[in-house]
């Protein structure tokens, strides 16, 4: 059955216009009493226009009641018919209306009315429930309410009765929603349920959900009230304590020191095992005399529990646009540790909780290693801690003390991380190849734990006696040599190597970074000095002989002095200062180093040979002398094991290839042989001189010169096989600076010349070979149809031995040369 209302029961196309009262924090419902104050011009208008009439009004909620002036856009659709039973026009110009709703309508139509609101209204039809759904759902309603009434004092009996006397399903949700204090959408949303099922259903959610939060109000209310009552007692039995100890004579300062250091540790967040240790140590405390020793040490125990970044954190930045600009401000080059570092920060940010990596920069001195990392903590955004491990003997300096010990303290981690004040830093272990050992212990197995991925999330340090987490911390390691560090240690980083710095990349540090900051220190700023760039590179070829930048900066800043002195001793304000190739003389005085060059003319048993120090790569001469004797072989110019040893193979190769080079097979009893390696004074070691050696015996054997303009670099076997080197990119640069025209190297180094620079790699001839055969054939000087290979059956030995090796059964093995 549908219930109309009889205002709209006079025919479908007469509809009702009646004046409207907008309302605000409130909505009245069917059934609903409700006094009203009303000082609005058009409010106050309409009901004077409702009493004119037959004092039904049509009340409705505004969608905002911030809203002072509403348009028809704010005033809600639906609303209630009410009727004004009273109205009482006071003093101050406001009237109060005593209003009673009938039922619901919704507006069609705005009438046009300057003074008031006047409305169009249809019907809002309710479809009767069947009367089992209509039972189950009003004693749902009732039982709610009276729980509610159970929880709320303020409910009256009468209330209650009439509430459980009502049958009607419509009624029964209208008076009921007028007694509670829903939200003011959910209310007007009760209001615009037609169906009669949903409404009872979401007043049903409603109740039980004011139900819950009074229940949740009261068990907080009776844990304040528990807490109040124990915070009194506590105040007392403190009261009687104060006075016993004022009988005693104890000072009242200490124990506001102990309140202050109790709220200290109420308000610090740590784990919760250092929390009951924080806790344990603080009831010791208190029953300790204050100038008691014992007192003193468990007081700086607590002080470093809760002074510790346990889960403080800096925010980390995860732009990696903006972390490689960064990086590339701060550093030339070294693109391979810009790289990884970037590539973690892509990880973070997609993973967002990953474990720090550990890095370990390995490189020669001054190259930029503790630079990088302060530009890694820059980049991510984190906090920078440098801690230098150079001379470190003591297991403790990593773990600390234990507290047994008189002025004992934690290591220098857990130290660190109080200073800087996250957990989360950038963390500097400078100089991990420098620490020692001793009867103490050996620190660099304390280091194990740290700079494990799968152990520092529970780091114990021997003072706190707690696991602290350092899994966060992104530690970066620094080294000069990776000899000294122990294997486990190396095993638990990632080693990310730093070459030394070319001459290219020495000049744009010069060029970009120096050279502006010497002047700016030097007090030049401002002035017109200019260094072309012949002098720089003079600098940095004839003054200095290093992998990194350090004493290059040195003899900058020399210069910028001698010009500062210059300057204060001139008089012109705007004077110019060029500093060129020719007068770095006069500021730095002689030059100091020596630049390797190619000689003038191609010259017998004399081979440029490449080398690699940790200054860069170098030209290294190599010079051999034929003279009559009983074969003896001398190896000078402070050489290495390995070196002599690559001479004697080199010795072997061309006496078992004597007939194939047409040299004397006997030269090895007739002859002694001299093979010298100029710069006597510097030890020299390794492989790589292996070709270069052989070369300069066969050119002097064979009395053929070697072109000047050829280097080579490789190592060589008794089958004349030409095996890899490393150091190829130092190598070659210093190839290219000497004037070298054609670079001789290993097959197997192709794959390196990638990092070779592209301005370089143009200017010079790379040829890379797998036998002695293709170095003799590039380097020695022939004339034209001139074979340096006797033109007979003796194959080379590489031939030779596949044929060997393919020979049918039965065949006689030839003899080996």
């Amino acid at each position: 059955m549908i219930n109309i209302p009889k205002i709209f029961k006079n025919g479908s196309d007469n509809k009702p216009v009646l004046p409207l009262l907008p309302l605000r924090d409130i909505v009245v419902y069917p059934h609903m009493v409700a006094p009203l104050f009303v000082g609005r011009t058009k409010s106050v208008n309409a009901l004077s226009e409702s009493m004119n009439r037959d004092k039904q009004i049509f009340l409705s909620t505004q969608r905002s009641a911030g809203v002072d002036n509403p348009a028809e856009k704010d005033i809600s659709t639906v609303g209630t018919v009410g009727v004004v039973l009273q109205l009482l026009r006071l003093p101050d110009g406001t009237v109060k209306a005593l209003v009673e709703g009938k039922h619901r309508a919704k507006i069609k139509n705005f009438m046009p009315s300057e003074s008031f609101f006047q409305v169009e209204l249809e019907p809002m039809i309710e479809q009767e429930l069947p009367h089992a759904e209509a039972v189950a759902l009003i004693r749902a309603v009732q039982k709610a309410f009276e729980e509610y009434a159970k929880l709320k004092n303020n409910i009256s009996k009468d209330l209650i009765n009439n509430i459980a006397t009502i049958s009607d399903p419509s009624q029964l949700a209208d008076t009921v929603a007028a007694h509670f204090s829903f939200k003011l959408e959910d209310k007007q949303l009760l209001l615009e349920t037609s169906d009669l099922s949903e409404r009872m259903a979401f007043l049903l959610r409603l109740i039980k959900t004011e139900v819950e939060i009074i229940q949740m109000d009261q068990r907080i209310k009776g844990r304040v009230k528990d807490q109040m009552e124990k915070t009194q007692r506590n105040y007392y039995l403190n009261e009687q304590m104060r006075a016993i100890r004022k009988e005693m004579g104890a000072d009242e300062e200490a124990a506001d020191e102990l309140n202050e250091l109790e709220k200290r540790i109420e308000k610090k967040r740590v784990s919760k095992e250092a929390a009951a240790k924080v806790r344990q140590e603080f009831k010791k405390l208190k029953l300790m005399t204050p100038m008691s020793a014992e007192g003193t040490v468990v007081r700086n125990y607590i002080e470093w529990l809760i002074s510790l970044p346990w889960f403080d954190r800096s925010k980390v930045r995860t732009d990696i646009e903006e972390a490689e600009k960064i990086l590339n401000e701060d550093h030339f080059g070294l693109e391979k540790p810009k790289e990884r570092i970037l590539e973690y920060l892509a990880v973070q940010s997609l993973v967002k909780k990953i474990r720090g990596p550990i890095l370990c920069l390995v490189g020669p001195p001054g190259v930029g290693k503790t630079s990088l990392a302060k530009s890694v903590a820059r980049a991510t955004g984190r906090k920078f801690i440098r801690q230098s491990l150079g001379g470190v003997r003591d297991e403790a300096e990593i773990r600390g003390h234990r507290r047994t010990y008189i002025g004992a303290m934690p290591g220098k981690i857990i130290q660190s991380l109080k200073k800087v004040g996250v957990n989360n830093p950038v963390f500097c272990l400078d100089e991990v190849d420098k620490m020692s050992m001793d009867f103490r212990g050996d620190p660099s197995a304390a280091l194990l734990e740290v700079l494990d991925p799968e152990q520092n999330y529970a780091f114990n340090d021997h003072y706190l006696d707690v696991d602290y987490d350092l899994s966060d911390i992104l530690f970066v390691t620094t080294a000069n040599t990776l000899p000294e560090i122990p294997l486990p240690l190396q095993d638990r980083m990632e080693i990310i190597r730093l070459p030394g710095y070319t001459e290219y990349e020495k000049y744009n540090i010069a060029k970009d970074f120096l050279i502006p900051k010497q002047i700016k220190i030097n007090g030049m700023e401002g002035k017109n000095i200019q260094f072309s760039k012949n002098s720089v590179l003079e600098i940095i070829q004839r003054y200095t002989r290093e992998a990194g930048v350090r004493n290059l900066e040195r003899e900058i800043a020399s210069v910028c002095r001698k010009l500062a002195k210059e300057y204060m001793r001139s008089d012109e304000e705007e004077k110019t200062f060029r500093v060129t190739a020719m007068s770095i003389a006069k500021y730095l005085g002689p030059p100091r180093f020596r630049v390797s060059q190619v000689e003038d003319k191609d010259l017998v048993g004399t081979v440029n040979g490449l080398a690699w120090t940790q200054f860069g790569g170098e030209l290294l001469m190599i010079e051999t002398l034929i003279m009559p004797g009983k074969g003896e072989v001398s190896v000078t110019g402070k050489l290495g094991d390995v070196m002599k040893e690559s001479a004697q193979a080199a010795v072997s190769y061309v006496r078992s290839r004597a007939d194939y080079l047409m040299i004397d097979n006997t030269f090895h009893k007739n002859f002694d042989i001299h093979i010298h390696i100029p710069e006597g004074a510097i030890p020299k070691d390794g492989p790589s001189a292996g070709i270069t050696m052989c070369t300069s015996l066969v050119s002097a054997l064979t009395k053929r010169p070697v072109y000047r303009d050829v280097a080579m670099t490789g190592e060589i076997t008794l089958r004349g096989r030409v095996l890899p080197i490393g150091g190829l990119k130092e190598k070659i640069i210093a190839a290219h600076r000497a004037g070298i025209k054609k670079i001789i190297i290993p097959k197997e180094n192709e794959k390196d010349l990638t990092d070779i620079p592209q301005g370089i790699s143009k200017q010079v001839n790379i040829v890379s070979v797998e036998h002695m055969d293709e170095v003799l054939t590039h380097a020695l000087v022939t004339e034209e149809g001139e074979s340096l290979f006797r033109k007979d059956d003796i194959l080379p030995y590489e031939v030779m031995a596949r044929e060997v090796d393919n020979r049918p059964n039965g065949t006689e093995q030839p003899p080996l040369m």
